[in-house]
């Protein structure tokens, strides 16, 4: 799964997920996407579940390109931890996806195909997502 090597902090605040997306929101790569419409985290574990489905329907005839990185460590207390003492320590990754972010880019595959696996990858996300073709950008 998907994490930093090194952050300079170990905890972070949680922020807000205002707004569209004003980077990564185009194709850049490849033929066909996978867009979020709408806000939420991603953690790494759906990052590598997507991965997983994309890379099988790829296989060698195309090239798959991850768009996000998760990024946000995510922390947690211990269950049965009394209030206060602090906060806990960090537990898993997230990606900070907003509106019209691009996810997935795949190239190299045909059309029919590459609906296919965009559409499986969106069922492992758990926001609403929307394929693009390379016209629609």
């Amino acid at each position: 799964m998907l994490s930093p090597k090194k952050t300079k902090y170990r905890k972070q605040h949680r922020g807000r997920m205002k707004g569209k997306a004003q980077r990564g929101n185009k194709i850049a790569y490849g033929g066909f996407a996978l867009q979020a419409i709408q806000p939420c985290w991603i953690t790494s574990r759906q990052i590598e579940a997507g991965r997983r489905v994309l890379t099988r329907f790829v296989r060698r005839g195309g090239k798959l390109w991850i768009r996000i990185f998760p990024d946000k460590p995510i922390t947690m207390r211990a269950s049965g931890t009394r209030m206060g003492s602090g906060k806990g320590s960090p537990q898993y990754w997230v990606a900070v996806v907003k509106p019209g972010r691009i996810l997935y880019e795949i190239k190299g595959i045909s059309i029919k195909l590459a609906t296919r696996a965009l559409k499986i990858a969106g069922y492992k996300m758990p926001i609403q997502t929307k394929i693009l073709k390379p016209f629609e950008n």
